[in-house]
């Protein structure tokens, strides 16, 4: 039996959680702290600064301490008695998803959002992440610096670990959001309330976790463009941060294997791939390997008439122009012309990768062989270019028909 989430009869996951009424909209702000003392009070009096002179409904501060080592409860317990809409909360284990966890769950506010500590993020952002939340459109909002029209400042280990970690999320989790790290994020107090039971990280997973589960439940989480800047000072270890992330997809896998993930149970295999991709493969397979025939028939030719790398080059350019418009319109469904230049330069990129794959194995053969037969040549072609269709079918996917431009079918 797989775990539930419990929703009413004949109801859909969204309408499981109506919204409370009261008088005042209230939302609450959950900052996790450990060990901030040098930034805490500056950033606790801006955001309330902030939100007092412009914010339309009614809100609370909460600073929730997960064990700090310093002066950091004794820092939040000043500003709580100093400012009417502050409050602070010290737990005696770390942990941010714990933290969160510990204020969300008790919360009696509408919404329940949380951001980082340096408020990296643009504050204007916050009323667009929590409005759609109160008005009842969405259940969980997330900021994002990997969308359009945001605007991101940052170091290049941090954005290439970003980037990567949304890309393995989308590709082996199938996850629908763009950017699960932001911190930055807010949802209906309610859902949360509802979907924490199943939620087991308590560290920086937890988040991630916890959208992961939103998406499978058919819940709807809404998308804000941010603008931010990184914080030099972050006490964040970056690596070992990863390292916990990819363990936690790896649970998180291991859970919806066994139906123990979501409120639905297991389903065939072609279900749990993302959406649109048990109809993309045999497509793209059929279309890969009428190009690769074509590449190699188009090498045979060429191989007479000059040498192997040039043979491969040509052959492989004429191939990636024919297959990525066929993949364009047979395989992801992109019609029209609108785009057609760009997706044939971003399938360039693509044919650059197969093209140094390919190219890199007939030197590597020529180098390690004084004269290879023919028929080894294209046979290390072949190989190679299964290498790079792999590849290439994830780029195509997920960068040059990604969601904002593919028009998927269900499958």
């Amino acid at each position: 039996m797989s775990a539930t989430i419990d929703l009413p009869e004949g109801s859909q996951a969204r309408a499981a959680f109506p919204a409370p009424r009261r008088p005042e909209k209230l939302v609450e702000v959950v900052i996790p702290v450990y060990n901030e003392e040098h930034v805490l009070e500056a950033s606790v009096r801006r955001l309330h600064a902030y939100l007092s002179e412009g914010f339309p409904y009614g809100f609370r501060i909460t600073v929730a301490d997960n064990a700090s080592t310093d002066r950091t409860s004794e820092v939040a317990a000043r500003i709580a008695a100093d400012l009417p809409r502050v409050r602070a909360v010290r737990l005696d284990r770390k942990g941010r998803g714990l933290a969160l966890r510990h204020v969300w769950s008790a919360s009696d506010a509408d919404v329940v959002a949380y951001m980082d500590v340096d408020l990296s993020t643009d504050l204007d952002g916050f009323l667009p992440l929590v409005a759609p939340l109160l008005t009842g459109h969405s259940d969980l909002a997330i900021g994002s610096r990997l969308g359009r029209g945001s605007n991101v400042v940052r170091g290049m280990k941090r954005e290439l670990i970003s980037r990567c970690y949304n890309l393995l999320l989308r590709t082996t989790l199938a996850a629908r959001f763009s950017d699960a790290q932001c911190g930055f994020k807010a949802a209906r107090t309610q859902v949360v309330q509802a979907l924490l039971p199943q939620v087991e990280d308590d560290a920086w997973f937890f988040d991630t976790e916890l959208l992961l589960l939103a998406q499978r439940t058919g819940l709807r989480i809404h998308e804000v463009p941010v603008d931010w800047v990184d914080d030099p000072d972050s006490r964040v270890d970056v690596t070992k941060t990863a390292l916990d992330d990819l363990k936690g997809m790896a649970r998180v896998a291991r859970r919806i294997a066994r139906g123990r993930f979501g409120a639905k149970a297991p389903t065939p295999l072609s279900r749990d791939l993302p959406r649109g991709m048990a109809r993309q493969i045999p497509r793209f397979a059929l279309v890969g390997i009428a190009s690769t025939v074509a590449q190699l028939v188009l090498y045979v030719l060429l191989r007479s008439i000059m040498s192997p790398l040039a043979a491969n080059a040509l052959s492989l350019l004429i191939t990636t122009v024919g297959n990525t418009a066929a993949n364009r319109r047979f395989t992801f469904g992109v019609t029209g012309r609108a785009d057609a230049l760009r997706h044939q330069v971003q399938g360039g990129i693509a044919f650059l990768i197969g093209l140094g794959l390919s190219t890199g194995a007939l030197a590597l053969l020529h180098g390690l062989a004084d004269r290879p037969s023919r028929g080894l040549e294209v046979a290390v072609v072949l190989v190679a270019n299964a290498l790079a269709t792999l590849l290439r079918f994830l780029l195509m996917r997920v960068w040059v028909f990604g969601p904002r431009t593919a028009k998927e079918n269900a499958s």
